[in-house]
């Protein structure tokens, strides 16, 4: 499989990468979606959000017109606000808890006018906090991705001077490197990186990796406290035959690579196979389609009532043309000059329910091959377990183990986000900041 340049022309590709949710055409538009809104006591789109926005208030101030207080609302409760409305899985949690699903009645589309304030304030940059006076306190924070830089505003508006260390070139995190950039563009995500910073009293140092550029000790000799944000990011190996080969690769460095807006240049193979069901997945599968891969291929060995995607996200997949195979695992990966030719598959079917509660696969003994030139590998990530171990850590197969205040077991060292619950997410991680902020204050 070698680089397919100008695949597409350049209007095929802008139409593929487009927007895939667009926002609202005026403030007219906005006021009439808001206006639907029934402004329930007690909301249950505001139970169901991990960082509990308060969602009828930040649309009732949409519909008086009072964009603003609608971004203070949101960015209150939300500092990646703009980042989530477009990539939270909201058929789950916010506008999956509206009361209009119970009257079969079309949901509030909560995300759509989320977007809309939060789409303003970064526009017009407006400055909805106030940073109190610097107290001489000073933290380190690990991972500029939506853990880190959630911790980090709330930090720096209690008068915390925080130092945020990035392996990455640009901060973001999983919005910047790991989400479909038909959801989110890079140009977004370093807006809404310096929109969070513009309030002053963070400093983010790029192309500094724990363990390599610095050490846990160091931080801790030089920093009041240390937040751990670093995330997830090792792609879970499949441990078949084959999986070296030339044509085989993870879907987080797939997507990595999407990262540059130069799609023409993008190695995608005509005939793909997705490993996984998860969103990564979907993401993962959709693009190579939209890169003008022929016929892509999700292989999952569970059915669809297992599935960790979201009904939403599959249908966009079914959508772009990729196909669907369920029960089936990869055994190997058969090549041809050390080039992936052939991926073969074990036929799968339920057993009893594992220690999560779904029915766990077995194979039926039977298998099948497809004839593929190309390989992704989305059937998870792994936390960095020799890097938590090295500094004695405690963790769960890589996943660093915290108490109730999101404090490890080092004095003074806190932790958050996917590196602690194994990759879930944004608006989880941006909540893990919040709990980790506040617990940091408290300890200082």
């Amino acid at each position: 499989m070698s680089v397919k340049n100008n695949r597409l022309s350049p209007s095929e590709y802008a139409q593929n990468f487009a927007d895939i949710h667009p926002p609202f055409e005026n403030a007219e538009a906005a006021a009439i979606e808001a206006n639907r809104c029934l402004y329930c006591y007690d909301a249950p789109c505001m139970k169901s959000c991990p960082t509990s926005i308060d969602v009828p208030k930040f649309i009732r101030q949409i519909a008086s017109e009072n964009l603003k207080g609608s971004a203070h609302t949101i960015l209150s409760a939300n500092i990646m606000g703009a980042g989530c409305s477009k990539v939270c899985p909201v058929e789950k949690l916010c506008e999956g808890a509206c009361v209009y699903n119970l009257m079969h009645e079309e949901p509030i589309n909560i995300a759509k006018l989320q977007r809309y304030s939060t789409g303003k304030a970064m526009e017009h940059n407006w400055q909805l906090f106030e940073r109190k006076p610097s107290i001489g306190k000073r933290v380190a924070i690990v991972g500029a991705g939506p853990a880190g830089l959630s911790c980090a505003h709330v930090l720096s508006r209690e008068g915390i001077d925080v130092t945020i260390f990035e392996k990455e070139s640009k901060g973001g995190g999983l919005m910047t490197y790991g989400i479909a950039a038909y959801k989110v563009t890079p140009e977004f995500c370093e807006s809404e990186v310096n929109y969070i910073t513009s309030i002053g009293g963070i400093d983010i140092r790029y192309n500094q990796e724990l363990g390599k550029n610095f050490s846990l000790q160091t931080l801790q000799s030089e920093y009041d406290a240390v937040y751990l944000g670093f995330g997830v990011g090792l792609a879970r190996k499949l441990d078949i035959p084959g999986e070296d080969l030339d044509g085989v690769v993870d879907a987080i460095s797939f997507i990595y690579d999407l990262r540059s807006n130069d799609f023409s240049a993008i190695r995608v193979g005509d005939r793909v196979a997705v490993i996984g069901m998860g969103m990564t997945a979907i993401d993962a599968a959709t693009q190579a389609k939209r890169l003008g891969a022929k016929e892509v291929t999700l292989i999952y060995r569970r059915t669809q009532d297992e599935m960790p995607c979201t009904e939403h996200e599959l249908n966009i997949a079914k959508l772009d043309g990729c196909k669907i195979i369920w029960l089936a695992s990869p055994i190997e990966v058969l090549g041809l000059e050390g080039m992936v030719s052939h991926l073969v598959c074990d036929i799968m079917q339920l057993g009893a329910p594992d220690a999560s509660g779904r029915r766990s696969p077995v194979s039926s003994g039977q298998t099948f091959t497809l004839e593929v030139d190309m390989v992704i590998k989305a059937a998870g990530q792994m936390p960095y377990e020799h890097l938590v171990d090295s500094y004695q850590l405690y963790n769960h197969k890589g996943k660093v183990e915290v108490n109730d205040h999101s404090s490890t077991n080092l004095k003074g060292v806190f932790a958050g986000g996917d590196c602690v619950n194994g990759g879930k997410e944004v608006v989880d991680a941006v909540q893990a900041g919040k709990d980790g902020a506040a617990a940091i204050l408290a300890y200082l």
